[in-house]
């Protein structure tokens, strides 16, 4: 069911993304000096839908780190909650082995009756 509307949505996109590519395929320059537009210092000629998707791909990356950067808090309190359970599973491990070797250390176990 996930696969169908995974494929329900990523389908209709490639397909928009595809006909974007075929419609602006023509080379631009982008120029990144903004003080010299006749011989800019730094500048890229490129087809237009390689921009437009780098653009996207470097929203999509600065979107992620900083989702990242923002659960940081919650990581942090993961670690530390895993290591206070390890810390009380191996205290019950330890326990349960003591108790295991009192039992089995010879003591008879005996029953009372009432009678």
């Amino acid at each position: 069911m996930t696969r169908f509307l995974k494929n329900l949505v990523l389908v209709p996109i490639a397909i928009v993304l595809i006909a974007l590519a075929v419609a602006n395929r023509h080379v631009v320059t982008l120029s990144l000096d903004p003080f010299n537009r006749v011989d800019p210092a730094l500048s890229i000629d490129a087809p237009l839908f390689w921009i437009l998707f780098a653009a996207v791909a470097f929203g999509v990356f600065i979107g992620g780190v900083a989702s990242w950067a923002a659960q940081g808090k919650w990581r942090k309190e993961a670690r530390v909650k895993r290591r206070e359970a390890d810390r009380w599973h191996s205290e019950a491990d330890r326990l349960k082995a003591q108790q295991e070797g009192s039992i089995g250390g010879g003591k008879a176990i005996t029953s009372r009756s009432a009678a």
